[in-house]
């Protein structure tokens, strides 16, 4: 089966490759003649990936889908969220984005501190965090939605060089190092895409 996956991320794209295996050919958006940037203007992680998936299929009809991730904090009230890739700025850069975010959790514990001196409640301050990956598939017409999660806490400063995004920051539940630190194939055996993308393959392969 060919299917499309809107990305242009080499590592996203041979990850997907491996998990669903033989049977299914997958391409990206450029090779199918859509080269222009996706929108993604959605207010949930489940949205963005819904609406680029329906930006592919609307345009070529072939089956398809996208996947959109979001990292919450529990000390930012489930923030950056929807706002992760984009979140010191239009940019994405990551790391703009790991700076804010480091400073954002530093100012909130200093508020929560100084709260807690005056008697005042307030939520445990904690670093907690985690991963949330959303993935859209568009199949036949019809939209099936497979979601991940991967738990963990965000470290006091960036380790590593492997991975992307905030994987510097991120500590999975259970491990010392952060993602940026694990091979490839470690990281994709935990991940919140990794979970997604084999509740993804599991379904079509029991629609064949």
């Amino acid at each position: 089966m060919k299917i499309v996956f809107a990305t242009g991320n080499p590592g996203k794209l041979r990850e997907a490759a491996e998990i669903l295996g033989k049977g299914f050919e997958l391409v990206t958006p450029a090779q199918v003649g859509i080269t222009e940037e996706i929108p993604e203007t959605g207010n949930t992680i489940r949205a963005n990936s819904q609406q680029k998936a329906d930006y592919i299929y609307k345009k070529t009809g072939l089956n398809c889908f996208a996947d959109d991730t979001g990292l919450e904090l529990d000390i930012l009230g489930g923030a950056p969220g929807v706002e992760t890739a984009r979140y010191a700025g239009p940019q994405k850069n990551p790391a703009d984005n790991i700076r804010k975010l480091l400073r954002e959790i530093t100012r909130r514990m200093q508020e929560a501190s100084s709260a807690r001196a005056l008697g005042l409640s307030m939520v445990h301050a904690n670093r907690k965090a985690r991963f949330r990956t959303s993935v859209t598939l568009i199949l036949n017409g019809e939209h099936h939605y497979f979601d991940g999660v991967m738990e963990g806490r965000i470290g006091l400063s960036p380790y590593g060089d492997g991975g992307f995004g905030y994987d510097p920051v991120f500590m999975p539940e259970g491990y010392d190092v952060t993602a940026a630190q694990l091979s490839e194939e470690e990281k994709n055996a935990i991940s919140h895409r990794g979970k997604a993308l084999r509740a993804m393959a599991e379904f079509l392969h029991e629609q064949h």
